[in-house]
């Protein structure tokens, strides 16, 4: 079975999410990709298929956004890869490849293709040991990435920068590399997927994230929007009507007559289960959708890479 890792050596904010879902987009027109995840943080145990009706705290909020987005893709979450992979083609035998999220530290599967994700102002070269720093490992365990790709990449970059990076992080000889960062499409309502937000100088935005780090989008902010006031909670947090009550209230005393709750398709995964009380109190909040680009011909390289990888195993 054809089996692709995705994973970081960070606590998080690599980027995970947005690059299982690039793979999902290049494979899904051609094989039938299934997606293995921990469903981190959520309040099940054990091996369980998740669908569009789940609730976060049964499958957690990435394996759900996976499905919603993707409703003909298999997603499954489980502790134990080594036993789920067995269990998903024996379910679903059509199934010809397995994409992994977050599994670089899981060592009872070894990937094919063992992708590193490092973010380009946090390069795990220049990073420490938690709690000094923000790595779960060594950076000399990055030997075991098949790839690297550099995440979150300024939307200039030369060459002189890519070699720069090359030179901190001393691939070893077998290790391909790829340098990617976000684009973002329009935001869309939460309660209502067809209406779209332009973004302009004269808004109000309220940033509201649970996510490992919003700098990136805060950095992206400052250049569409007037003004924005950013609340952060850590990183996976189950919001609760007390936090909602914050922000509505915040969203209230602002003063300008075009204003808005700004928050990501992962945190909208959680958010969605208070949909109610966002309809109540007149919220209107919008998704930001992050796609994944590569950068100059990285995009062409990355997926013939793959697509190698795929014509030429054997089974």
């Amino acid at each position: 079975m054809p089996v692709i890792g995705v994973g970081n050596l960070s606590v998080g904010g690599a980027g995970k999410t947005p690059h299982v879902e690039y793979l999902i987009s290049l494979l899904r027109p051609y094989i039938d990709v299934g997606v293995l995840s921990r469903g981190y943080k959520r309040k099940s145990k054990g091996f369980r298929f998740v669908n569009a009706q789940d609730k976060v705290f049964t499958a957690g909020d990435e394996p759900i956004q996976y499905k919603r987005k993707y409703r003909d893709v298999v997603v499954a979450v489980a502790e134990s890869r080594v036993t789920a992979i067995p269990e998903i083609v024996k379910q679903y035998p059509h199934i010809q490849c397995i994409l992994l999220d977050d599994s670089f530290q899981h060592r009872s599967v070894a990937p094919g293709i063992n992708i590193l994700l490092t973010e380009y102002d946090k390069l795990y070269s220049d990073d420490h040991l938690l709690p000094m720093g923000r790595l779960r490992e060594w950076p000399s365990d990055a030997e075991r990435a098949h790839c690297i790709i550099i995440t979150k990449c300024p939307d200039e970059l030369t060459d002189g920068d890519r070699q720069s990076v090359i030179n901190r992080l001393s691939p070893e000889a077998h290790q391909k590399l790829f340098f990617s960062r976000y684009f973002y499409h329009k935001p869309y309502l939460l309660v209502d997927g067809r209406k779209r937000l332009e973004f302009n100088m004269d808004q109000s935005v309220i940033l509201l994230s649970a996510i490992a780090s919003s700098q990136y989008l805060e950095e992206y902010l400052d250049t569409k929007v007037g003004e924005y006031t950013s609340y952060k909670f850590e990183d996976h947090h189950y919001f609760t009507e007390r936090d909602l009550e914050t922000i509505s209230k915040a969203y209230k005393n602002l003063k300008s007559k075009q204003k808005y709750i700004l928050t990501t398709e992962k945190d909208a995964v959680r958010l969605f289960e208070h949909r109610e009380f966002l309809v109540k109190e007149q919220l209107p909040v919008f998704i930001l959708q992050i796609v994944v680009q590569f950068d100059a011909n990285d995009g062409n390289r990355f997926d013939d890479y793959v697509k190698s990888y795929l014509l030429n195993v054997k089974v």
